[in-house]
C-alpha cells in the first residue's frame, strides 16, 4: 500500500459491516479521497468516511465499536430515484 492511498478492501469491508446495520446502504461503486475524508458511492447512495476509520479497519478492525458503525450508518445519504426528481 502506498503511503497516501487507502486500501480498497478496507473500504469495502466497512461497507459490508455498515450494510449489516442498514441493508439499504448497498454495494461499493467507487470512492474519492479529499484530505482526511473519503466519499464512497454505493449502488444506493453515498456515505462519507474518515481516512482514520478506513485505516483502523485496515490495521485493527476489532477496535471499531458497533455504536460507531451505527452512528456512521445513520449518515448514509440515499440517492434520489428518477421518479423523485
Amino acid at each position: 500500500m502506498s503511503k497516501n492511498k487507502l486500501p480498497l478492501y478496507a473500504i469495502v469491508e466497512l461497507l459490508m459491516r455498515l450494510a449489516g446495520i442498514d441493508p439499504q446502504i448497498g454495494n461499493y461503486k467507487n470512492h474519492s479521497e479529499r484530505g482526511d475524508n473519503v466519499l464512497v458511492k454505493t449502488t444506493n447512495g453515498t456515505i462519507q468516511l474518515s481516512r482514520a476509520l478506513v485505516l483502523s479497519q485496515f490495521h485493527k478492525p476489532e477496535d471499531i465499536e458497533k455504536r460507531d458503525l451505527e452512528s456512521l450508518a445513520s449518515r448514509f445519504r440515499r440517492k434520489l430515484s428518477r421518479a423523485n426528481r
